[in-house]
Parts: C-alpha cells; sequence; structure tokens
C-alpha cells in the first residue's frame, strides 16, 4: 500500500501544497530548522485534514502552528488522552483544532491533525525542531531535507491506520511544491572550509573575515523531485568547541526553554588501531588414551570421543590465522608431537597437519599428560608470537595437582584452555589462568561440535 505524506484528507487525497520555505540554522554539530509549508483548500466542500511529515529519529520538535486564513493556531504540550478529548470536542463543534502525535509504529514520522478547513481556506503550517547531525567518514556534516511529497510504503504488520511508511528517493513531477525556498546559515568557532549538496546551490556567502560564519541557500527554480542533502566541512572539525544558547524571555524561568543551555562538542580524532603482527603460537594436545575410544553418550551410534575431538581439531586448523605458528602432540601413556618443534601456518603444513589428524588414534594406553606439558613448557619460545595451548581430553588424568601445578607456573608466559569430553556427552571446559576472551573463538567452535 503506497500513501503519500504532506497534508491529507480522511480519503488520502493530498490538499494541493503551494509553497515550502525553510529556514536552517547549523551551530557546530546540531541543527536547528525552522520549515513552512503552504496549503490550499481548492475544493468546493470544507475538508478534514491531517499533516504528516517524516523526521529523522535524533530530531526533536519543540515548536508547531499553524495558520488558517489569518488565525494563528499554536502547539501546546497536553497529556494523549487529554489531547484526543480536546480536539474531538473542537471538531465536532466546527473549530478549528490541531493534533500533533507521534505515530505509534515508528519515532521518526509524526502525525498532526488539521482540523475543518473551509473552502478556499489557505494553511500555512511552520514546524521548529532541532537536530543532531550524523558525521559522515570524511568528516563532513550532513543534513537532510525530505521531499516532504515521497511516497512512502506500508510495511506489513502495523496499524491501518498508521501513518508509518518507507520512502522513495523521487516524487511524480505532477505532484512537486509550485515553489521551494531554503536558506542555511552555518556556524563554528573554528572555521567553516566548504559546503556541498546533491542540487544546485548558491554560491556561499562568508559572514566574517575569519570564516566563522556562512550562508547558503538553494538556487532558483530547484525543483523539489528528491531529498535535499548538505554536506559541511568544517576546518577543525575535532577541535572542542563550547556553544550557549540563551532562553526564550517569554517562557517561565523555571521552563526547559525559558533556561540556558550550553553544549559541549567533542569529536576526538582517535586513530585506527594498527592490526597486531604477532599471530601466536597454538599448540593442541590431543588425549589418544584408550578411554577416548568410549562414545559421547549412552545413546545407540553415539559417536566416540577421539572422533569428535578429531573433528573439533580439523575446524580450528582450518581457521588459524595466516603467519601463525602451531604444532599438535598426541599423548597417552607416551607422547608424540606430529613436528619437531612448532611450524609456520601455510597451506603446505596445514594439509600435513589435517592429513595427521585423520590417522590418529585412541591407542596410546593411560592419560599421562604431565610429560608432554613439560616438553611443551620447556621449548623455545618464537618471539613475538605468544603460546596457546588447548588441550582435548575427557578426564581421568594421572597426577592432576602436578598438572595443574605445571600449568600455573607457566601461566603468566601462555594461555591454556581444555576440553573435557567426559560427562555424558557434554562439553565442559576449564581455564587455568587465562584471559577467556583470547581463545573464546576457538572454544566456541568446541561447543558447536561437542
Amino acid at each position: 500500500m503506497v500513501c503519500p505524506c504532506g497534508l491529507l484528507t480522511r480519503q488520502e487525497e493530498p490538499v494541493p501544497l503551494k509553497s515550502i520555505s525553510v529556514t536552517l540554522s547549523i551551530c557546530e554539530f546540531v541543527a536547528g530548522v525552522s520549515a513552512t509549508l503552504n496549503y490550499e483548500n481548492e475544493e468546493k466542500v470544507p475538508l478534514e485534514a491531517f499533516f504528516v511529515f517524516p523526521m529523522d529519529e535524533d530530531s526533536a520538535v519543540y515548536s508547531f502552528e499553524a495558520m488558517v486564513d489569518g488565525s494563528i493556531i499554536k502547539a501546546e504540550l497536553q497529556d494523549k488522552t487529554e489531547a484526543h478529548a480536546n480536539y474531538e470536542n473542537a471538531i465536532s463543534q466546527g473549530h478549528q483544532a490541531f493534533l500533533l502525535e507521534e505515530d505509534d509504529c515508528s519515532r521518526d514520522v509524526f502525525c498532526c491533525n488539521v482540523g475543518n478547513l473551509r473552502p478556499g481556506s489557505k494553511v500555512a503550517l511552520t514546524l521548529k525542531y532541532v537536530q543532531e547531525l550524523p558525521l559522515e567518514a570524511d568528516g563532513a556534516l550532513r543534513y537532510v531535507l525530505p521531499a516532504i511529497l515521497n511516497p512512502r510504503y506500508q510495511l506489513s504488520g502495523c496499524p491501518e491506520d498508521s501513518c508509518l511508511t518507507m520512502k522513495t528517493p523521487v516524487v511524480p513531477l505532477e505532484d512537486l511544491p509550485c515553489t521551494i525556498s531554503m536558506v542555511a546559515t552555518v556556524s563554528s568557532q573554528h572555521g567553516i572550509e566548504r559546503t556541498q549538496s546533491n542540487c544546485s546551490l548558491s554560491p556561499v556567502e562568508y559572514l566574517g573575515d575569519n570564516k566563522t560564519s556562512a550562508q547558503v541557500s538553494l538556487a532558483d527554480g530547484h525543483k523539489f523531485d528528491r531529498d535535499v542533502e548538505l554536506l559541511i566541512y568544517y576546518s577543525e572539525v575535532h577541535a572542542p568547541s563550547i556553544a550557549v544558547e540563551m532562553g526564550e524571555p517569554e517562557t517561565k524561568p523555571d521552563s526547559l526553554l525559558g533556561d540556558p543551555v550550553a553544549m559541549v562538542s567533542f569529536y576526538p580524532n582517535i586513530p585506527e588501531a594498527q592490526p597486531s603482527a604477532a599471530c601466536g603460537e597454538f599448540v593442541f594436545l590431543m588425549d589418544c588414551s584408550g578411554s577416548m575410544q568410549s562414545p559421547m553418550s549412552n545413546q545407540n551410534k553415539s559417536q566416540p570421543r577421539i572422533e569428535a575431538a578429531k573433528e573439533t581439531l580439523i575446524l580450528i586448523l582450518k581457521s588459524l590465522p595466516i603467519g601463525c605458528y602451531f604444532n599438535i602432540y598426541g599423548f597417552g601413556s607416551s607422547y608424540e608431537a606430529f613436528f619437531p618443534k612448532s611450524v609456520k601456518y601455510d597451506q603446505r603444513t596445514m594439509e600435513e597437519a589435517l592429513r595427521r589428524v585423520k590417522l590418529m588414534r585412541a591407542d596410546l594406553g593411560g592419560t599421562e599428560m604431565l610429560a608432554p606439558l613439560q616438553a611443551i613448557y620447556g621449548g623455545p619460545s618464537i618471539p613475538g608470537h605468544p603460546l596457546q595451548l588447548f588441550v582435548f581430553t575427557d578426564g581421568e588424568v594421572s597426577n592432576t595437582f602436578r598438572v595443574i601445578k605445571e600449568v600455573e607456573s607457566n601461566g603468566q608466559k601462555h594461555r591454556t584452555a581444555s576440553t573435557n569430553l567426559n560427562r555424558s556427552g557434554h562439553s565442559w571446559h576449564y581455564y587455568l589462568g587465562l584471559q577467556r576472551e583470547h581463545v573464546q573463538h576457538y572454544i566456541n567452535k568446541c561447543d558447536c561440535l561437542l
């Protein structure tokens, strides 16, 4: 379902738009927008109309007023239930009334019930709002003036009376407003370098010698057939600044708009962290004792523990970072390393390791882990490649306390993680003096298989 934005009748027919006038004031990273839209009821019968307009999520409306045939009506904030009751009472008595509210499905679409428009009535709707401007990757601030007549597609799952729709970039030419004007004043303590737009602009007029204030406007004859995008580049966008907005004199001193407000802008220039050249040394200790031939669970055709461990190790081997070093130890009553010392990870060494992993069997007797651990810790370290040790076992390890003490005594120069393939097929992980986040990537892979 497609429905337009703007001033609509209850039959969702658009009320003719005659002109749009926008005044834009940008101070540092915040924009103040005042938009006036002029409509006219060209029908010979009264119309009850409502106004639909899109807003950015970072915007806040602070003023809305309507001028109908010279009479000005200003909106005031009321309780939602009270506001609806007051509006219905005024409409039933044939009076002018306006109701502005946020759409139930989206915070960035607002509806305003404008009320009765007599034949030939002219309506000027003035909306004022502030918004924080987003920053582009190149440091530019971006402001977008939406083409208010753009069709918006109704999303499924929203109430039928919702005005939430999705914009398309171009409107039909026959629906374009007659005239549009936009004047933007930009100010920054640190100077304005340049402005750009997807639409034709008048030449930039700097209002001071130091280029801290500038004014630009849409060129004459602009066709409002797409959103107007304005990019502002400051000379020193990363320099902190403070702006003070004085309170409105006609409001109460204790009210929000009556008090002065200070805005601090801080956009630090933080360089991107360079990736560490150290990939690490990954050593995998695989339990090949006889108990690893036992099934993962008591269920029929349950996978042997050694096969589950091998599948996990194969997955990890295929995921190691290029340039790291690795080695694999199989242990039981004795132990054996795939390579005399850790080798650099590349296509050749990976394929050799995968071939040997597939040949591993649970045929090495008991579970003597201490000797291979001592051999690994006693070997020379590889500069720039911190040791990370992964242990696959079903438990039942001999000399448990000596194994734990050996790991703890070497905890400052390596990280260790173990996966227990016992406990009725559940995967249990132990972290001995570890930083968990450094091994979680690989442990997650173990979880999905074990």
